[in-house]
């Protein structure tokens, strides 16, 4: 199938009938997906861990671009009693989607969809082991988002969010680009999702430990202060990219970063949001999976190893 980006208006008449979504993660963008899918009329409902089971859930209190505020109602679930799932949304940390999917092992019918939407690469690979009969939906979505309290979110900007296949079982499943579409204004099915996963990869190594380690929003990376980083960490993951089959140059990553940079100026990283929480950043599944893939090739990645190391040693 053709790659294709949906819209609201293509999508409003069939997204009320469509199964459930369960959304395994309800952090920053979790929270900010729930409400809008509600929002769009369709059934949506969180899986929380269980060390959440004991605490007060009030309805979510959520922020639209707009700036206006609404208390959204939402159901609410737990691993170890996960009832019926028809599509699961994962939206954890990267580092955290394996032991949040470990408990449904077993659990999940065979047909149930496995929608991956988290920063960085290398983590699709495991789940497709741990559910080797599950269609797999790998994702990448350029939305901003901020939690501000206990479930208090923030829409902070409106990006394009993207699916295609990890494996064969989901090329069946185009579909769940439509309702995404309905909720988010945009979303489309690329069967060539890896290419914009890489895209997204090289847009997240230049900008998001940079905010992190400097504590910067991110249009203060537009500074001459940070030019030539930039542009040597787009030089070692264009060739990078190149080794891996994704044919780009690096002028053309930093063009996209800088767009980047432009298009959320007054947005925090979600690394840098991490750092100031004192949560496990996305580090390993961004720079670390880039620092995999120049050793198996013989790259030489400095600027990228030097980042690297300094968020490991602040984290």
């Amino acid at each position: 199938m053709p790659s294709g980006s949906r819209d609201y208006n293509l999508t409003q008449s069939r997204h009320t009938s469509s199964p459930q979504w369960t959304l395994l993660g309800c952090g920053a963008l979790g929270g900010v997906f729930a409400s809008l899918l509600t929002q769009s009329g369709q059934a949506t409902r969180v899986l929380l861990r269980e060390r959440h089971r004991s605490t007060l859930h009030p309805g979510i209190d959520f922020t639209s671009l707009e700036g206006h505020t609404q208390l959204i109602n939402i159901e609410r679930g737990f691993i170890s009693q996960p009832g019926q799932i028809k599509r699961l949304l994962v939206m954890t940390k990267a580092g955290q989607v394996i032991e949040a999917l470990t408990p449904l092992v077993g659990q999940l019918a065979t047909d149930v969809p496995i929608v991956l939407l988290h920063n960085g690469m290398g983590i699709a690979e495991q789940v497709v082991t741990l559910f080797p009969h599950n269609p797999i939906i790998a994702g990448v979505t350029s939305h901003g988002a901020m939690q501000s309290g206990h479930f208090v979110f923030r829409h902070t900007g409106k990006g394009e969010t993207w699916l295609g296949p990890v494996n064969e079982a989901a090329r069946a499943h185009a579909a769940l680009a439509d309702d995404l579409a309905a909720a988010l204004g945009q979303a489309g099915w690329d069967e060539q999702i890896q290419a914009r996963q890489w895209q997204k990869l090289a847009v997240n190594c230049a900008i998001n430990p940079l905010t992190a380690l400097y504590k910067l929003k991110n249009g203060e990376l537009a500074g001459p202060r940070f030019a030539d980083a930039l542009q040597q960490i787009c030089v070692e993951v264009a060739d990078v990219m190149q080794a891996e089959g994704q044919p780009t140059g690096s002028d053309e990553l930093l063009r996209r970063v800088m767009t980047v940079v432009e298009l959320t100026a007054d947005n925090y990283s979600s690394m840098y949001q991490d750092m100031e929480q004192g949560r496990e950043t996305e580090i390993e599944a961004i720079t670390g999976f880039l620092l995999a893939r120049a050793a198996s090739h013989g790259i030489a990645v400095p600027v990228n190893q030097g980042l690297y190391q300094a968020i490991k040693e602040k984290q």
